[in-house]
């Protein structure tokens, strides 16, 4: 419903006046008519609510959805996926925006109906998290879509998933670190090139039943987490807490930028150095290496930064000096940027001197990502001189058995054998 037909402070008035009727101590227990009207109402409002703080953006964030739901059968086709999971507030917003943007509403509008907040406050608070939900849910989106346009095109350059081996692919990482590594989302092989591992949004947090500084300790990296690391081979875990930072060294990291001025925003590092970070020897192994690459991007001293750090100063970064600083913390072979809309030429001419490639205007054209694959396709490592077959149990109960019946040493070999014997006896037909 659009806000031209009715305000929602309107509809907040009706909704008060129905509630002082029927359910002054506001337990909202109302009889059964009362109930209905009030479902009605309290619905309409938080529709008429949404329009009006995000109304014109709302139609956007439904073609965007539909471009990715659109990029998630195409690679299932391709690589012959059996479905995904995402992050449960990603999976709700797909399923329905609006329907997801008015869960966010609903304590708000509880402590508005019980005038714990008032009008002003409600719409200040209820405002901020529409729009922050709707932009992260977005950003979600476009990296979603960027990393099966590029599964997809290097699906169709003969890659095939060896992991996960029942092929439902986790774009969710909850619980992933229970055991203490970090695995991949997923590896794609290919005979011709090799291997390629792919991370998105790590690291993250690991669980460690000896320490807990440990399991706090990876919080650090809510502000360091790039968007898809990469590896060349079959890289199963990268965590490494031998090395600084505690994870290995990637091959590539791509971050993905989805907003019109996304290089003109701030982000405030502050908080990710609150506090002695030096208690665990890993620890501070890694925050050095955090300090110096700071110090780099912002053009002045390490210990510039360490005081501001001891006063709990601000420290402020841009979007493209985030970008510089995952850059010269990981130390990536590779860093690439993928920018939806194009970037102007300085900030380019910034990041590239940096080591950074750019591809922008990319919108969601999936050819303008092929340049991309190509890129990731030459740092394909490991074996490229056998492939993975797919095999029903009884098939694969059978060559255990003639393993141990020819005394081979493994399933490949009888295959080989098996094959072998077969060509011979066709070339003595001919």
């Amino acid at each position: 419903m659009s806000s031209d037909e009715v305000s929602f402070t309107d509809l907040y008035r009706e909704i008060l006046n129905l509630l002082d009727k029927y359910d002054k101590r506001r337990k909202f227990r109302l009889p059964k008519d009362a109930q209905v009207k009030f479902n009605e109402l309290s619905n309409k409002f938080k529709e008429v609510f949404i329009d009006y703080v995000i109304g014109d953006e709302l139609p956007q964030a439904y073609q965007w959805l539909k471009i990715v739901k659109s990029s998630l059968n195409e690679v299932i086709r391709t690589l012959g996926l059996t479905g995904f999971t995402f992050p449960k507030e990603f999976r709700s917003f797909i399923e329905d925006p609006l329907k997801h943007l008015k869960k966010k509403l609903f304590n708000y509008v509880y402590d508005l109906y019980r005038g714990k907040i008032d009008l002003t406050e409600f719409i200040y608070r209820a405002s901020a998290a529409i729009r922050t939900s709707l932009k992260t849910n977005l950003r979600t989106a476009y990296q979603v879509w960027g990393l099966m346009t590029i599964l997809t095109h290097l699906g169709n350059d003969g890659f095939r998933v060896i992991y996960p081996e029942h092929k439902f692919l986790s774009i969710d990482r909850w619980g992933k670190q229970k055991l203490g590594i970090i695995p991949p989302n997923v590896v794609l092989h290919s005979p011709r090139y090799g291997y390629l591992s792919f991370f998105h949004e790590v690291p993250r947090p690991l669980t460690w039943e000896d320490s807990s500084d440990l399991q706090r300790v990876w919080s650090l990296y809510t502000a360091l987490r790039p968007d898809l690391m990469v590896y060349g081979g079959a890289v199963m875990n990268i965590a490494d807490l031998s090395s600084s930072p505690p994870i290995k060294r990637p091959t590539m990291i791509i971050e993905f930028k989805e907003l019109e001025d996304w290089y003109v925003r701030v982000r405030d590092l502050k908080g990710y150095f609150r506090k002695s970070f030096t208690a665990e020897e890993w620890r501070s192994r890694w925050i050095t290496g955090l300090y110096d690459g700071l110090a780099d991007i912002l053009g002045i001293q390490r210990r510039e930064v360490e005081e501001k750090v001891e006063k709990e100063k601000s420290l402020r970064v841009r979007e493209y000096q985030l970008v510089q600083l995952y850059y010269n913390v990981y130390k990536p072979k590779v860093m690439i940027l993928i920018s939806r809309k194009e970037v102007p030429s300085e900030i380019k001419r910034v990041l590239k001197d940096n080591n950074i490639e750019v591809f922008d205007a990319i919108e969601f054209n999936k050819e303008k990502l092929k340049d991309v694959t190509e890129l990731i396709k030459s740092y394909a490592e490991g074996s490229k001189s056998s492939i993975h077959l797919e095999l029903d149990i009884e098939t694969y109960d059978n060559l255990v058995k003639l393993k141990e019946l020819l005394n081979l040493g493994s399933e490949g070999e009888v295959i080989k054998y098996l094959v072998n014997e077969f060509m011979k006896s066709v070339k003595s037909l001919r």
